[in-house]
């Protein structure tokens, strides 16, 4: 959850550092710190702040640091605290006795506390409330003039989740980094080297990534890295290539991360279809890697994800049990290995991800293909860890996503899901082909459909004006779009802090309605489906409490009499199955202004953070 990055090369390590941390906030922002080593100083200069980057930045600059950090080798990091109060003196990065040893740290140690009273018992010094810190003063116990060593030593006596990078003054053109259950990544440049939590971070300076792997120790200098287990066994480095550019990661014009990429949904959507519509009119998915004979024996498939991510398996659910006729269960990740899951080699486990490194999802995975079942992942990140342990995969294409709140990932997640719902079915022989060329050809055409909807901003903006004061908001959608009731809510409370809730339409009647009064908004998703007229009748029946109504309704269909709905919002006519991916942009642009009226950070919600590696 936490951003973090090492640098060692040629250049100023303070400027790459702070910028490297503007672009990895979203992974956290309760506090954020910097340590630099410069040869010329008996220390290194240690920068903190118990707020964000940019104070951070401020801070700098004020004491005239920013021109005086000399060095070329550092570390940088922002915050999203577990362990201990979001202080100066719990920010990071975090020392050994001897301030020598300097390090930053994403993820929890488990075992904290008994290697801290031990380290205590030895006579070291702690002067923060975080696990972290026990991680320098252990690696200081075994270090003996090799930095790499120690912390492969250190790393042996430590349970949970890290990835971290550490340097020695001793050693003074070396960082080294280790992962296990967090992400990290290694940027290797023209006589530089980069290690963060993020490949957003590095393709500034660099689209050469090293993929690091569980349980695995890079050493690096300028000229180059080693990869080795924690035992030190050296192991193959896998180097790719990323297609991002650094524009990617800008605003482009935009006051905020959240709208840039709302509106960049059309091709994030146009990205995650590329090339797996065939010729022949068919999806066709090769990078799956799972033969359709195998694929035509599951008798089950369960989907596990959080957040979002869920919702997104909500709607994958309604297509794969449409399309390909097998029964489809979606499972919160962070609930799933807690029971005893029926799952087996006869299970299909979705597991959708758009980090790749959610820490419930990945436990998850685990315990499914410790029972035998097969995993597919739908993800954003290639050389994830959830993309690496998946036995195939479904890359969403959708090009970096600094917005905390999801967005054009919730639409790749849809649309991958939908891909793989029609793949089943073609594979299982439940679907016929000429509804397949159909539903695909549709598809194709989503992304049009999607510019088009954005064209409502507009009216969205008025609209919000007259609902930014409400203090509550229901959500209302059957079928398909029940899962968009349900991720209309979540942006709505995500960033503007606004309590809402997601329901079907027909439950209303069963305990919800007794919420409403003129004071509690309700949005209706009331396009073209075969239960339209059921929800209606619903909405007749939140008019009845008086409760003003946001409809959303097919463009030329506005199936409400006189003053039924207050606002309606029109989007263009699809098919049912596809209509999530043109329904959800509306929500996305209310919550978004209402937040923005409200004085709300959107891009960086509070007690949110963009990945979450943690359990």
């Amino acid at each position: 959850m936490c951003g973090i990055i090492g640098y060692t090369g040629p250049r100023p390590a303070v400027e790459v550092l702070v910028e490297s941390l503007r672009r990895l906030e979203y992974r956290g922002y309760d506090s954020a710190g910097i340590a630099v080593l410069d040869p010329d100083r008996p220390h290194s200069t240690v920068v903190k702040s118990e707020r964000k980057v940019e104070a951070l930045a401020r801070r700098l600059a004020q004491n005239g640091e920013n021109g005086q950090i000399a060095g070329r080798v550092g570390i940088g990091h922002t915050r999203w605290a577990t362990h201990g109060r979001p202080t100066e003196v719990n920010a990071h990065p975090h020392r050994d006795c001897t301030g020598g040893i300097h390090l930053i740290h994403n993820g929890i140690i488990e075992n904290f506390r008994e290697l801290r009273a031990e380290l205590v018992a030895r006579g070291h010094e702690f002067l923060s409330d975080t696990d972290t810190e026990v991680v320098p003063h252990l690696i200081e116990e075994f270090y003996r003039g090799d930095l790499a060593a120690a912390v492969r030593t250190a790393l042996r006596r430590v349970q949970g989740a890290y990835a971290l990078v550490v340097f020695s003054a001793d050693e003074p053109d070396l960082i080294v980094g280790a992962r296990l259950n967090a992400p990290l990544v290694v940027g290797l440049g023209a006589g530089e080297t980069f290690i963060s939590s993020d490949i957003t971070a590095l393709i500034p300076y660099t689209k050469r990534i090293l993929l690091l792997g569980e349980g695995e120790v890079v050493t690096a200098r300028p000229g180059g890295v080693e990869v080795t287990s924690l035992d030190g066994t050296p192991v193959e480095q896998r180097v790719i290539t990323v297609d991002w550019d650094a524009e990617q990661a800008q605003k482009g014009g935009y006051p905020h991360f959240m709208l840039k990429e709302i509106h960049e949904q059309p091709a994030a959507l146009r990205a995650a279809l590329r090339d797996r519509v065939s010729e022949t009119g068919l999806v066709t998915l090769p990078e799956l890697g799972i033969r359709e004979e195998r694929l035509a024996a599951f008798q089950a498939v369960t989907v596990v994800a959080c957040g979002t991510a869920w919702i997104a398996g909500m709607v994958t659910k309604y297509a794969i049990e449409r399309l390909a006729r097998l029964r489809c269960d979606v499972e919160p990740a962070s609930e799933f290995r807690y029971r005893d899951p029926l799952v087996d080699e006869r299970t299909l486990v979705v597991a959708i991800s758009q980090s790749g490194e959610t820490a419930d999802t990945l436990a998850a995975v685990r315990e499914a293909q410790r029972r035998g079942s097969t995993v597919v992942a739908i993800t954003n990140v290639v050389g994830s860890a959830l993309a690496l342990e998946a036995d195939g995969v479904i890359h969403m294409q959708a090009g970096p996503e600094i917005g905390v709140a999801a967005t054009k990932t919730f639409v790749a997640q849809m649309a991958c899901g939908i891909l793989l719902a029609l793949h089943l079915g073609d594979s299982r022989g439940t679907l016929d082909v000429d509804t397949h060329r159909r539903l695909a050809e549709e598809l194709l055409g989503m992304p049009d459909l999607l510019a088009r909807t954005l064209a409502v901003e507009p009216q969205i903006v008025h609209m919000a004006g007259k609902y930014a004061h409400a203090r509550n908001a229901m959500y209302i959608g059957r079928g398909i779009n029940f899962p968009v009731a349900l991720e209309g809510a979540l942006k709505l409370k995500e960033v503007s802090y606004v309590h809402a809730e997601g329901y079907a339409a027909g439950e209303l009647k069963h305990g919800p309605i007794a919420l409403l009064d003129p004071e509690v908004p309700v949005v209706a998703i009331a396009t073209r489906a075969r239960t339209l007229a059921k929800t209606v009748s619903n909405i007749e029946e939140v008019r009845t409490r008086e409760a003003p109504v946001i409809a959303l309704v097919t463009e030329g269909e506005n199936p409400f009499d006189g003053d039924l709905a207050r606002d309606i919002i029109e989007v263009p006519a699809c098919e049912e199955l596809l209509s999530p991916l043109v329904n959800v942009l509306p929500l996305q642009l209310l919550a978004y202004h209402i937040a923005v009226l409200r004085g709300c950070d959107v891009d960086q919600p509070r007690n949110l953070a963009k990945s979450v590696t943690v359990e």
